[in-house]
């Protein structure tokens, strides 16, 4: 072939694959644009989000203040000796409960006992001469003032043997109220004396028990207002989870002032503590129900969102779009928020799915799926609700 007729089919493949590059281009760039077109026209549409839904309901609440407290028995009495000598019985057991009277130990009585029987023979002995001088005196035979010695006589002696029956009777040692004993301090055949400073056991009386906090000092008026400056206020005892209630209780005291240091007023809750809940020196959280506002105005916690502006809720309207309608919460309690104002009773809330939502989009109630745990070694399959019958 000639120089020029090979150069002519270059020319020819050239202009034909130029051609095939241009129409491929524009039948791609035709597609996407009408793929393009495609999506925004179905963003564009505004599709319905779908989302969890419930009723604000009308409820009876209580109103309540927290406070960390300490439990403290109610009564706590250090056991001492009020004699000296050595403890020949123990008849308690450590942790045992007893009742006021119980004999606890018994502290060696046989010195006190012969210092007893001496008192009380000096004063039989007192007791006849006085006797006699009384005849004596009656046929005036001696002086008056002999007379009125023996009388001081039998008086110091009968005086001397009632001092030794108490200290007999200290040998004693009971119980002065209903309590749990603690460790016990001295074990037996040691020698203990008045002076003692450890004594022999602590008992705690733990019921009822008490439980003293604290409250900030703007919450004293709230507290007086409703009657808790006599006490008789309601207090529940919670864990440190704020969760399980321990017991229920009654207001007893408040302060007579205002910790200066840290802005707080000191109030104290009786419990009854039957179950042995409350413990002293265990930390709880008291729960002062200062009143109970009926048909109050709930909805579940997370309702509730916050933004710039406060507090507000997605409330779906009857043409189930919805409107961010700003709310006043006063309290959040076990998943549920008391609304004070901007709901009504009966009116839908959105519950999740609010980041989705803007002002004014359309939404599709669905019911939330159950938590299943999954089966070992797989993954828990993701589920779409099924759609709730309006």
């Amino acid at each position: 072939m000639s120089k020029r007729t090979i150069l002519a089919i270059l020319g020819v493949v050239l202009v034909l694959i130029g051609w095939w590059s241009c129409h491929h281009s524009s039948s791609t760039s035709s597609q996407g644009g009408a793929a393009n077109s495609g999506r925004r026209g179905s963003a564009g549409g505004g599709g319905a989000v779908p989302v969890v839904a419930a009723n604000a309901e009308q409820k009876d609440v209580p109103i309540y203040l927290d406070g960390l407290g300490t439990v403290q028995a109610f009564n706590t009495v250090t056991v001492h000796p009020r004699v000296d000598g050595a403890l020949v019985q123990i008849n308690f057991t450590e942790g045992q409960d007893v009742k006021t009277g119980d004999l606890l130990v018994v502290v060696d009585p046989r010195p006190y006992q012969a210092a007893l029987d001496q008192a009380k023979a000096q004063a039989a002995l007192d007791e006849v001469t006085l006797k006699r001088q009384a005849d004596l005196r009656a046929r005036n035979v001696i002086a008056a003032q002999d007379y009125d010695t023996a009388v001081a006589n039998a008086q110091k002696s009968q005086a001397a043997a009632e001092a030794a029956q108490v200290n007999v009777d200290y040998c004693s040692i009971k119980s002065p109220i209903d309590g749990r004993t603690g460790v016990r301090l001295v074990d037996i055949g040691n020698v203990v004396h008045a002076a003692d400073q450890n004594g022999i056991v602590v008992i705690t009386q733990l019921h009822p028990i008490s439980v003293l906090f604290t409250l900030p000092e703007q919450n004293l008026q709230s507290i007086f207002n409703t009657g808790g400056a006599s006490g008789g206020l309601k207090v529940q005892a919670l864990d440190r989870g704020n969760t399980n209630v321990l017991d229920e209780g009654a207001l007893a005291v408040v302060d007579n002032e205002i910790d200066q240091t840290t802005g707080t007023i000191k109030l104290k809750a009786t419990f009854p503590n039957n179950d042995l809940k409350l413990w002293p020196g265990k930390f709880v959280n008291a729960r002062l129900i200062l009143t109970t506002r009926k048909g109050a105005i709930v909805i579940p916690s997370s309702v509730v969102q916050r933004g710039p502006q406060g507090t507000y809720a997605y409330v779906i309207k009857p043409d189930k779009t919805v409107e961010m309608r700003p709310i006043k919460v006063a309290q959040t309690e076990a998943n549920l928020a008391l609304v004070d104002n901007g709901l009504k009773a009966g009116e839908q809330v959105v519950v999740d799915g609010q980041y989705k939502l803007q002002p004014g989009s359309r939404v599709e109630l669905t019911s939330p799926q159950p938590q299943q745990a999954p089966l070992p070694g797989k993954a828990p399959a993701q589920k779409r609700g099924k759609p709730a019958k309006l």
